[in-house]
């Protein structure tokens, strides 16, 4: 699966959020759906223009994006 042949990103849509290739449907909004509840049924039966593969794509991106950031351990300040 290449994310990149289906999440593209344009400053004119969506702010320039990374979304779905075709759609106004953006990658953080997708991945919402999923951590509310949805299933991947729920979201092509009310977004149809979707696939699965559009689905697919959202998580390799997250994946492949959510690897490539740094965590650094924060020290609590002083009461």
């Amino acid at each position: 699966m290449n994310w990149r042949d289906y999440i593209v990103s344009d400053p004119d849509v969506i702010g320039g959020k990374p979304r779905v290739k075709g759609t106004r449907l953006g990658v953080a909004f997708l991945l919402e759906l999923f951590a509310a509840g949805w299933t991947q049924d729920d979201i092509l039966s009310s977004y149809p223009h979707l696939k699965s593969d559009d689905l697919r794509a959202v998580f390799a991106f997250a994946a492949e994006t959510s690897e490539a950031e740094k965590v650094f351990a924060l020290r609590r300040s002083a009461p």
